[in-house]
């Protein structure tokens, strides 16, 4: 008797774990097909990259920030 209800629950683990993995990989199928759809009407956007002429960044702000903050770090 006690193999009978062992065999079962291994079927029953069995089917559980089919269940869970068909799931999965219709999960991953169906999200495939959304990303290419959406991919399709509404791509992201190119960067350019070639250099603006004339901008030159600011640093100046950025450079006195860390100095400040790394001043203060090193007193206290």
């Amino acid at each position: 008797m006690e193999t009978n209800l062992i065999v079962e629950g291994f079927k029953f683990m069995g089917l559980g774990m089919s269940t869970v993995i068909l799931f999965l990989i219709i999960l991953i199928f169906l999200m495939n097909a959304m990303s290419k759809i959406l991919n399709k009407y509404f791509p992201e956007p190119q960067a350019s990259l070639e250099p603006k002429v004339g901008s030159k960044p600011d640093n100046k702000k950025t450079i006195a920030a860390i100095s400040a903050a790394v001043s203060h770090h090193r007193q206290g």
